[in-house]
């Protein structure tokens, strides 16, 4: 009898372009397993609105699975112990599973090929990190670069089909979604989430073919917050539904500006993961030095901030565009790319309040929160990264707010304000406001007291 073949599912739950599931299916018969370990990340452990989706996502595989009349099994715990207890208890010797590249995922790799045959495939990225490298063999550290590289050696993608699976004489036994208790419960604070998103492959192809028929005017639909002109794919990507691949080879039949851009996004996620296998504490360490200790106000130096960090949490700063970002984020776990970018600078550099405490808040809101783009992203926004925005590049949101028409956006999200005209809503007159509050902290004294940080840190 040909010994069952476990596949180690992580963030890559789906069966269409999964090398894992294939390797393991023409090997023997298939004992799929996800394995919930809350310690292995210590302090980036799945935030509320990652776990609510991480549950969609695994009923999702499972009804994928009975089609091939398989099973999801379940365990909770150390990963590589629980592996090597399943692979006891059923006689497996070989773990098939996709690469991972966060940093405590890379030791327990490295810790179960140390105790089973481990085989580790690529799938989760377009290029595994490392592909492309410099000339001197160096790894990329700027994006521009390293996307430019990175298409000279891109050259499509052969999309796996769904394998056929054999089942084991005996199924181990398995624990219960429901268990886990990942849906919130006291308070359900997960309606807006219900009413955004469905998980799944099926249901994340037929959203992307939606989008397609729209992507020529991507370039420039991408930055308007009123208009639906957003993939929303990033979820789907993160829990591995779908493979960039899939959308890669998708996207390559069109030409137009809209397109070429969303696969330079595609690749951003490539880019993420290569700065994060070169500093793997990069989403808790400042890249560059002297920010730390000169420019965000500190709670351990005196300063006050829980209010205003509470604020802009709950969009309450009084700036329309900030606030109905940070409230869709709250009510459908997603937030407009453009938005995010005007929500971050406003808690970095209107605020001083440390880039962290805003990666932690969209770690635990965001349903597509992922360790490596977060990070990223925020640096980025913040000038502490290794490739990012300036820090005296200063984003004012009351013009952000008109030059990106978003007066509809606001409507939907601040309904205080759904009663003044486009010109008044982004920044309305102290009569105008009624119950929405006044400015935090007023747009000029912001940019002033952050230009001076700036300087007194660089002196």
């Amino acid at each position: 009898m040909t010994k069952p073949q476990i596949v180690w599912l992580r963030r890559d739950l789906r069966l269409t372009d999964q090398r894992a599931f294939v390797a393991a299916a023409e090997a023997g018969p298939v004992i799929p397993v996800y394995v919930l370990d809350d310690e292995v990340a210590k302090n980036h452990a799945y935030g509320g609105a990652s776990r609510w989706y991480l549950h969609q996502s695994l009923e999702a595989l499972e009804r994928d699975l009975a089609r091939h009349h398989s099973k999801l099994i379940l365990r909770r715990g150390d990963a590589v112990e629980e592996l090597c207890r399943l692979a006891e208890e059923t006689g497996a010797e070989t773990v098939h599973a996709l690469r991972h590249y966060e940093p405590w995922w890379r030791k327990a790799q490295g810790a179960l090929k140390d105790q089973l045959d481990l085989k580790l495939y690529d799938g989760n990225y377009l290029l595994p990190p490392g592909a492309v490298t410099t000339g001197s063999g160096d790894p990329y550290k700027i994006f521009t670069p390293f996307m430019k590289a990175s298409l000279a050696v891109i050259d499509g993608f052969d999309i796996l089909p769904e394998p056929s699976l054999s089942a084991p004489e005996t199924w181990p036994s398995s624990e219960s979604l429901a268990e886990w208790n990942l849906l919130p419960t006291k308070p359900d604070w997960a309606g807006g989430l219900r009413e955004e998103w469905q998980a799944g492959t099926s249901v994340a192809m037929e959203r992307f073919e939606t989008f397609v028929d729209v992507v020529s005017n991507y370039d420039e639909d991408r930055n308007l917050p009123s208009i639906d002109g957003s993939s929303k794919m990033s979820p789907h990507l993160h829990f591995g539904e779908v493979s960039p691949a899939m959308l890669w080879d998708r996207m390559s039949r069109y030409t137009s500006e809209g397109a070429r851009i969303y696969r330079s996004e595609l690749l951003w996620r490539d880019y993420a993961q290569t700065v994060i296998c070169q500093f793997p504490d990069y989403p808790v360490n400042s890249y560059r030095d002297g920010y730390d200790d000169g420019i965000w106000r500190n709670p351990n130096r005196g300063h006050v901030i829980a209010e205003e960090l509470k604020a802009w949490q709950q969009g309450r700063t009084g700036y329309p565009i900030v606030d109905a970002g940070m409230r869709q984020l709250w009510h459908t776990g997603w937030m407009h790319n453009r938005v995010r970018m005007i929500a971050a600078s406003f808690l970095i550099k209107h605020l001083l309040i440390d880039w962290r405490e805003g990666e932690r808040w969209f770690w635990d809101t965001l349903v597509d929160a992922d360790y490596a783009s977060n990070g990223v992203n925020w640096q980025w926004v913040s000038g502490t990264g290794v490739d990012s925005n300036m820090f005296v590049r200063i984003m004012a949101p009351l013009s952000q707010s008109k030059k990106f028409d978003a007066a509809a956006f606001i409507r939907e999200w601040v309904p205080e304000l759904a009663h003044l005209s486009d010109n008044e809503i982004h920044d309305p007159a102290g009569d105008q406001r009624g119950d929405y509050p006044a400015k935090i902290i007023g747009h000029k004294e912001a940019r002033e007291r952050a230009l001076s940080a700036y300087r007194e840190a660089k002196d």
